[in-house]
């Protein structure tokens, strides 16, 4: 039987290299009685291989029982796989078989099966390794002739690293590995699915066969695809049905690609920028502003305990002191810095521009703020917030992360009530 023969058999699209390099493996593997290990990430079709390998077996003629590891609750996987006798264990009301009892002479196939409790790792071991098994609350030993095929979409390395898995029935299930490549290194083959796919559907729907234009076409040949084939036909699915227009484009595709980490779409670069979308240097200006206002009201707080609590102030430990002291002199201003200086009496503000600077600063001066670049940054800031919002203070505060009050004090203070519309 031809590569082509078991496309067309088991209903496998696509022409890629490694796609057919793993069918030529289960070709190859299926007369053997190896344990084989398929790997790959979710929705990439990994299931179709065991039944590939069955299908061409010795053992076709025989039962073929496929296993979610992963859907078995932990306290009862024992004995979904290996039987229990009646009365081992609550609601045991009577004798059970188990899958490799029933899988017996035929093939089974334990799809996630990195998550196999550790404790069941060692029973499928004992039955990879000679056949051998006990049910749940039996000592007697029971012999299974299967053909064990396994599947995983977990990094089994790092599950060995971080003891989830052993690593001696890793090499037992891994003799012949098949790694199934996913729908992003399959690009010739990801408009061939959606034609498939949207053929498919419109059959079953009764509607005419969706199209795309050529960049959408494009834009589907380039997405990520993180679910792979299984997201792919998802998609085509909700566009058939949701969809009037027959001739899809790539803006109503787009609307179906949900974005995701890791560059999932192409890189598009804009030719206009518009009002409502904030650049990376928006961004990083807003990440200033508020790094402004924190330290605005860290000021505030310093000079409140400062110009309020002399008298605590003389119980500082001289380190504390110190500390207060360089707080103290970093929020001066290059018009008027201070430093700070204690004795018995308590602590005492002090200016510093010039060789005369012991005399007192008098209790209401005002302290200037230095950051010109940051007050044209929360301009700029303010600006952008109020177009994007068509003028709507309310929002524009809520973008900034100010009150309402706030930014009305602050297009007052920079002259910006004309921007408001």
């Amino acid at each position: 039987m031809t590569i082509q023969e078991i496309k067309q058999r088991f209903g496998i699209i696509g022409s890629s290299a490694n796609l057919e390099r793993d069918i030529d493996i289960a070709m190859q593997v299926a007369p053997t009685d190896l344990s084989v290990l398929i790997t790959g990430e979710s929705g990439t079709g990994k299931e179709v291989f065991p039944q590939i390998i069955h299908q061409l077996s010795s053992r076709k003629h025989g039962p073929y029982i496929a296993v979610n590891c992963g859907a078995i609750p932990e306290g009862t996987i024992d004995s979904e796989l290996f039987g229990h006798e009646k009365g081992s264990f609550t609601g045991a009301h009577e004798a059970r078989k188990g899958y490799f009892e029933g899988a017996n002479g035929g093939t089974i196939f334990l799809d996630e099966v990195a998550e196999m409790p550790i404790a069941t790792q060692a029973r499928l071991l004992r039955v990879l390794e000679s056949g051998e098994y006990l049910k749940v609350g039996s000592s007697k030993v029971l012999k299974t002739d299967v053909r064990v095929v396994a599947a995983t979409n977990v990094n089994i390395q790092q599950a060995i690293e971080k003891g989830k898995f052993r690593e001696d029935l890793y090499y037992r299930l891994n003799t012949v590995p098949i790694l199934v490549p996913p729908l992003r290194e399959r690009k010739a083959d990801i408009h061939l699915l959606f034609r498939k796919f949207s053929t498919d559907f419109a059959s079953k729907y009764r509607m005419p066969v969706i199209k795309l234009d050529p960049d959408a076409e494009e834009l589907l040949t380039n997405y990520y695809w993180k679910g792979n084939v299984r997201q792919l036909k998802n998609i085509t699915e909700q566009i058939s049905v949701i969809e009037k227009s027959r001739d899809i484009n790539s803006s109503t595709l787009l609307k179906y690609l949900p974005s995701q980490a890791g560059s999932s779409l192409p890189m598009v670069i804009k030719g206009e920028s518009t009002v409502s979308e904030f650049s990376e240097r928006d961004i990083l200006y807003k990440v200033l502003f508020d790094m402004k206002k924190d330290l605005t009201d860290l000021k505030k707080v310093v000079i409140d305990l400062l110009e309020h609590n002399h008298t605590a102030s003389t119980d500082f430990e001289p380190e504390n002191q110190r500390t207060i002291q360089k707080i103290y002199q970093e929020i001066g201003t290059e018009k008027s810095p201070i430093r700070l200086d204690f004795d018995q009496t308590g602590i005492h503000k002090v200016k510093a521009s010039s060789p005369a600077a012991d005399q007192e600063v008098h209790e209401h001066e005002v302290v200037e703020e230095q950051s010109l670049s940051l007050h044209e940054i929360e301009q700029e800031m303010i600006k952008k917030a109020l177009l994007k919002h068509e003028g709507k203070r309310k929002n524009a505060a809520k973008e900034l992360g100010i009150s309402e009050r706030t930014l009305y004090r602050k297009l007052n203070e920079y002259g910006l009530d004309e921007t408001k519309k």
